[in-house]
């Protein structure tokens, strides 16, 4: 199993986010040996501070109104690798390394499996 590497929790830092008005803010994950964002989920104080102690992602479910660490129930698990917040404060990235099938909840690795336009029709005559 790959070692857990926590990111030191600096409050300096913790105090520039900017969470919107239901006290969350959008995370982006992105795959630490590809490059491809994986997918986006939300985070309040909490799940922020515990994704960065454990060096696993937490989440908060906006429909469920609970947290939800990424993997415990499908194996899917998210370790984290570097992360980072944009210059308004109001964005946060987790590059991570993936294990598992994937970070869609419908099996894929990507939740950004879908296209627009020409780019959606290249895709169905590939498969």
């Amino acid at each position: 199993m790959p070692a857990l590497t926590p990111i030191e929790v600096r409050d300096d830092d913790l105090a520039l986010i900017r969470y919107d008005a239901d006290g969350l803010v959008p995370a982006i994950v992105q795959d630490e040996a590809t490059g491809e964002v994986l997918m986006l989920a939300w985070m309040n104080e909490a799940t922020l501070r515990r994704t960065l102690d454990e060096g696993r992602t937490v989440f908060w479910s906006r429909s469920r109104q609970e947290e939800w660490r990424k993997g415990d129930t499908s194996g899917d698990r998210q370790l984290v690798r570097r992360a980072a917040y944009d210059c308004d404060g109001d964005t946060l990235l987790f590059v991570v390394e993936q294990e598992g099938r994937g970070a869609c909840h419908t099996g894929a690795h990507s939740c950004f499996f879908r296209s627009f336009g020409a780019a959606a029709d290249a895709v169905a005559t590939d498969a």
